[in-house]
């Protein structure tokens, strides 16, 4: 998210142009009109010089202010820039001064641009370091099921087994191959809009038979309505495959709360949650990647997720 706007008033672009265009207008005018006043009084010669000195005084004047509305930020958002692009740490920060409105808006884009690619970039990095390493196991798996399945003499029951072993594996680079998809479309833009979580709740309680749903508060929240379905459809499947029996949903101006009644996250645990690929549920074919798909789609619409401190189960504070 970027950070909030500046509150100093900065001139438009427009303005800065026409307040140039006319004191390269209305400048030679001037010293005209000053040299015919001033030579009856001071001499040809000097008002002339005179005027050449305010000329050259008021000219620097009009070029310090566009050095500083124009060429300072559009040479210090390009360095940035070529900052963004060789990788280097914090060169997203926003500048301190952009010099007009439209170059503030213009330079905003460009970092948000740059995070967003240096986020995605990350996601795709990380996930091809850890979807190598996850499907090994399924690989493996299925290359000795076949070595085996090519062996003389096996009895009918050991096929079976390794022909479920096989499906065991299959599933599992399936589920690795959803999620991944699942991750890569969460990090396009949301659809703008406003809704409330009240008309999603009796398609949400179908859904999630296994939870009791509560609404606690509902205010309109900065998000359409299929965005928050699938906010919330990983929020609560996530609650359900921990044990939670009871979600509470609380929406309040620009804050969405999930909270649950199930076990909570260790503490050793707190930080890894949003990482793809970590789970505590392997053995039951979790692919760890719910709480970070979440995340993303949240980042693309320029809100983030935290996981809050709670007396019992699991909170999550979306602030938007």
């Amino acid at each position: 998210m970027s950070p909030p706007r500046d509150r100093k008033w900065r001139p438009s672009l427009g303005l800065t142009l026409a307040l140039t265009l006319a004191a390269v207008l209305c400048l030679p005018l001037a010293g005209i009109v000053a040299v015919r006043y001033l030579f009856p009084v001071i001499g040809y010669r000097e008002a002339v010089i005179a005027v050449g000195a305010g000329v050259v005084l008021v000219t620097a004047v009009v070029g310090w202010a566009l050095w500083r509305l124009l060429l300072r930020p559009i040479t210090a958002l390009a360095d940035r820039a070529e900052a963004v692009k060789r990788g280097e740490v914090g060169a997203d920060v926003l500048l301190a001064h952009y010099g007009t409105q439209e170059m503030e808006r213009m330079g905003r884009a460009v970092m948000d641009m740059g995070r967003v690619l240096q986020s995605r970039e990350a996601v795709l990095r990380s996930y091809a370091d850890h979807a190598t390493h996850e499907l090994k196991s399924p690989l493996t798996v299925l290359r000795g099921a076949a070595e085996l399945l090519d062996s003389d003499g096996l009895s009918a029951q050991d096929r079976a087994r390794l022909l479920e072993r096989i499906d065991e594996a299959a599933d599992r680079m399936t589920a690795l191959l959803d999620a991944q998809r699942m991750l890569a479309r969460a990090q396009e833009p949301l659809a703008g809009g406003e809704s409330r979580i009240g008309p999603l709740m009796e398609g949400l309680q179908m859904d999630h038979a296994a939870l009791t749903l509560l609404l606690e508060a509902d205010a309109p929240l900065p998000m359409a309505q299929h965005g928050l379905r699938l906010v919330l459809d990983h929020l609560l499947s996530n609650a359900a495959a921990h044990g939670a029996r009871v979600v509470r949903l609380r929406a309040v101006a620009g804050q969405l709360r999930v909270a649950d009644d199930g076990p909570g996250v260790s503490e050793g645990n707190r930080d890894r949650i949003f990482d793809p690929f970590f789970t505590t549920r392997r053995e039951a074919g979790g692919t760890g990647m719910g709480l970070p798909i979440v995340r993303r789609m949240l980042e693309a619409h320029g809100a983030r997720i935290r996981l809050e401190e709670g007396e019992r189960g699991a909170v999550f504070l979306v602030e938007f």
